[in-house]
């Protein structure tokens, strides 16, 4: 299985549903709780290009946030990476 992250604040509510998309495919992931952590935030934004959560890795590979989730599952993209 493959190893999932998601960098979330805890006021963000793109951040549940990505969560809850995840949780309803059944993927585990581990959750990175930034909300005041801005020496990673900042780590983030020098590894994505973004500022925004979430920011989600699979196998360490930033694919985005929420909507490019979204995106992948209903491409099936998102099976494919995380059976890989």
């Amino acid at each position: 299985m493959a190893d999932v992250k998601i960098y979330r604040t805890n006021y963000c509510s793109y951040c549940d549903r990505a969560e809850r998309l995840l949780d309803n495919m059944g993927v585990e992931y581990e959750e990175i709780d930034v909300t005041h952590d801005e020496e990673t935030r900042d780590k983030l934004v020098e590894r994505t290009g973004q500022s925004t959560v979430p920011q989600i890795f699979i196998n360490d590979e930033s694919i985005g946030g929420y909507d490019e989730l979204r995106e992948m599952q209903s491409s099936g993209e998102l099976k494919e990476r995380l059976d890989a």
